[in-house]
């Protein structure tokens, strides 16, 4: 059974799991991990959910302040044996629901056109397409998406 908990960035299974994600993002963006990586750093993620199996953590999501109604949703991953289970659904659901509870209006997030199936389950999950926001205004290769919470 899947148990998601409540913590923050400090927590060494989160910052194992990101290691991982960042791995496989050096594979899936080539050329521009490095570009967007900078704006993946930790300093500002406070709400991180971390989903285990058995004991053993198989997937996170965070989300930090955008602005006053806004939660920009950062760092979605499930271990690669661990996808197509409904972990993904539901850490993205744990995170609007705390956003929800913090006086959030609406989750913002990013992917890249080399994320496929995060694009999809983006759709799939109720975002809708915005324009680009804040760093990736100018960039043709983000994909930005909102949803009321």
């Amino acid at each position: 059974m899947m148990k998601i908990i409540r913590t923050d960035a400090k927590n060494l299974d989160f910052i194992r799991l990101i290691y991982e994600l960042d791995a496989y993002l050096k594979v899936t963006d080539g050329e521009d991990h490095e570009f967007y990586n900078q704006f993946n750093g930790l300093d500002n993620i406070k709400n991180v959910v971390i989903a285990y199996k058995d004991k053993q953590a198989i997937g996170c999501g965070a989300f930090k302040k955008f602005d006053n109604e806004t939660a920009e949703i950062k760092r979605m991953y499930v271990k690669i044996n661990h996808r197509g289970y409904g972990t993904a659904q539901a850490i993205l659901n744990s995170l609007e629901l705390w956003a929800l509870e913090k006086d959030f209006k609406k989750c913002i997030l990013e992917t890249g056109d080399r994320q496929i199936e995060a694009i999809k389950f983006d759709f799939k999950s109720g975002y809708i397409r915005i324009a680009n926001y804040g760093q990736y205004a100018q960039m043709d290769n983000s994909n930005c998406f909102e949803k009321l919470v």
